[in-house]
């Protein structure tokens, strides 16, 4: 590429940034950096109607806390600013006078009146109402009028935007990185409005505008966009300015059914679909960092939502996402969101963490309960649960045994208690009593030891001895838990359990 890649995200900051908006951010963040190039983000809120406080804070921190900020944005490295496009507004109006001077665009001052009345004529004779080659200059335009009223009327105040006046009669042969070559047919367009009389662009004049100002080299951006594609075309045709590559990203799909995940899927199969909380007046959305997850696993499984390597690898550091990523590899069909899946990718990062961060992170869940246990001790519990563990949140149900003594024990297993199982468990507490080297491999030696010798059935002591221990026939290694809790607490534990079951 002759050209120095150039990407960028650009959120509008009306409300918490989507996954389907990060995993756009990521695939813009990767392809910048397998290309040596420059990530930036631009904040769109010509919308000012739809901006929401606090929306364009959330971004940043989103996209720093999983690690993609961007190279360029307001306030770093602001080599194209301003990087907000609420104070850039002064820019657009020059060039969409531009384009009305070079009979690329005109004045339309129609009121939602004569709109409405046109679109129902329209309706009445069967025909879908489109603003575009087969009524501009039948209806209120500097098309039909003179360039003199033209002025009076913008010079009087008269509400106007200014539309684009779409080629007639002409086929499109376009390319985009992902869908390869597409086709549109310029007669079936609509004339988008550009500028508004209230001095503002549109979303299609300033994202065009800002993107040759900032040297965009490639626009990777959702599918939703892509019907815009030959707009974007013409109107950088228009200018006399080259366009940018497209690539198309395919839609993340809800899990279940059809369509496009959305916030009401999360809240009804309860996964986050938001980088982070986001808190209104009616409550929060949970958030993928307040679930407890890791930014490097929503990172790993957001990449292979809709793009692989071609090979069977599933875990990848960014490093190895970016040195594998090609956007060639992106699929065209949508990619079906699947909660489990997202569960399973952090329990692979959290088996890779350090024991001892790992323990640092559920001690607060402990002192909330006010329970107070060693660093080392801690790490060694933490060593022994993690396997099962898909988040640290699930650490205290499944270690709480190792804390405090059960207090109800688990009706299945109390099955496995027989009229014979008080009397073993007499004669077990007698061997715990002589083990002087109380460690997991020791003590399971001799009472091993002793089960042979006296030719008593595994089945007839370790289940209920599980059971008096933890309340319930599950948990680590048994022999790990007799030595974490202690001599005394083991044998506490077995009389309370003869005395209660």
């Amino acid at each position: 590429m002759s050209q120095q890649v150039r990407v960028r995200f650009a959120p509008s900051p009306t409300g918490p940034l989507h996954i389907g908006g990060v995993r756009t951010a990521l695939f813009n963040y990767l392809f910048a950096k397998k290309n040596n190039g420059i990530f930036f983000l631009r904040v769109e809120d010509t919308d000012q109607n739809r901006f929401v406080p606090g929306a364009e804070e959330y971004i940043m921190e989103a996209l720093e806390w999983l690690g993609i900020s961007p190279d360029e944005t307001i306030g770093k490295n602001e080599k194209f600013g301003p990087y907000r496009q609420s104070e850039r507004k002064d820019l657009y109006q020059q060039y969409a006078t531009q384009l009305i001077n070079s009979g690329n665009a005109y004045y339309a001052f129609d009121t939602a009146e004569a709109l409405d009345a046109a679109r129902k004529k329209d309706e009445e004779q069967g025909i879908t109402f489109i603003y575009n080659h087969h009524n501009r200059e039948k209806l209120d335009t500097s098309l039909v009028i003179s360039s003199e009223e033209t002025a009076t009327r913008i010079a009087n105040g008269e509400h106007y935007v200014i539309r684009f006046k779409t080629p007639v009669n002409e086929t499109l042969h376009l390319h985009d990185i992902i869908r390869g070559d597409v086709k549109f047919e310029t007669s079936l367009l609509d004339d988008k409005v550009l500028f508004k009389s209230d001095g503002m662009p549109t979303y299609h004049l300033a994202n065009i505008v800002d993107d040759h100002l900032m040297e965009t080299s490639h626009v990777i951006r959702g599918e939703e966009w892509l019907p815009s594609m030959p707009l974007h075309v013409l109107l950088y045709r228009s200018f006399g300015w080259d366009a940018p590559q497209f690539a198309h990203l395919p839609l993340i799909m809800k899990p279940v059914g059809n369509g496009k995940l959305s916030k009401r899927d999360g809240d009804k199969m309860g996964f986050p679909v938001f980088p982070l909380d986001w808190k209104t007046d009616e409550g929060i959305s949970s958030g993928y960092r307040e679930k407890g997850f890791f930014p490097e696993a929503v990172i790993n499984f957001l990449a292979l939502l809709g793009w692989n390597d071609g090979t069977e690898k599933e875990l990848y550091t960014l490093d190895e996402l970016v040195n594998s990523f090609d956007l060639s590899r992106v699929h065209k069909a949508g990619a079906k969101f699947d909660p489990e899946k997202n569960k399973w990718f952090n329990h692979q990062y959290l088996i890779k963490q350090k024991d001892t961060d790992l323990a640092k992170a559920f001690a607060p869940i402990l002192a909330e309960k006010q329970i107070t246990v060693s660093e080392d001790k801690l790490t060694r519990i933490v060593s022994l649960i993690k396997e099962r563990a898909h988040f640290v949140s699930e650490f205290w149900e499944m270690s709480d045994f190792f804390f405090v003594a059960p207090t109800a024990y688990d009706e299945k297993a109390i099955k496995n208690w027989k009229a014979e199982t008080p009397g073993l468990m007499q004669e077990l507490i007698s061997v715990l009593e002589g083990i002087t080297d109380y460690t997991s491999v020791n003590i399971e030696t001799i009472i091993k030891d002793w089960m042979t010798k006296n030719e008593i059935g595994m089945g007839k002591v370790m289940q209920p001895f599980r059971l008096s221990l933890v309340g319930a026939l599950k948990g680590p290694h048994l022999f790990d838990i007799v030595e974490m809790i202690g001599k005394e607490e083991t044998i506490n534990r077995l009389q309370k359990a003869i005395a209660s079951i």
